[in-house]
């Protein structure tokens, strides 16, 4: 099974990076206030960056390299 690392706009207008293996239920999760302490209360979400990897491993170690990015070379990723 594929993972996913997102990057998803939250309604304050910041970014939250994470990883799954099942994309819809993460996003439901995020929209129900139970995927992440972050985004609780931050939505609505918008998909604004998904890149595929073959294995979580794979998955966890993109996920560390885009979160250590600066907001405006995530913007960038992003094509925003």
């Amino acid at each position: 099974m594929d993972w996913v690392v997102y990057i998803l706009k939250c309604g304050d207008g910041s970014l939250y990076t994470g990883i799954t293996n099942d994309f819809p239920a993460r996003v439901a999760a995020h929209e129900a206030g139970t995927a992440a302490k972050y985004t609780k209360g931050r939505g609505p979400f918008a998909l604004v960056y998904q890149e595929l990897c073959e294995d979580r491993s794979a998955a966890s170690k993109r996920e560390m390299q885009v979160k250590k990015l600066s907001r405006a070379e995530k913007l960038q990723l992003c094509g925003l």
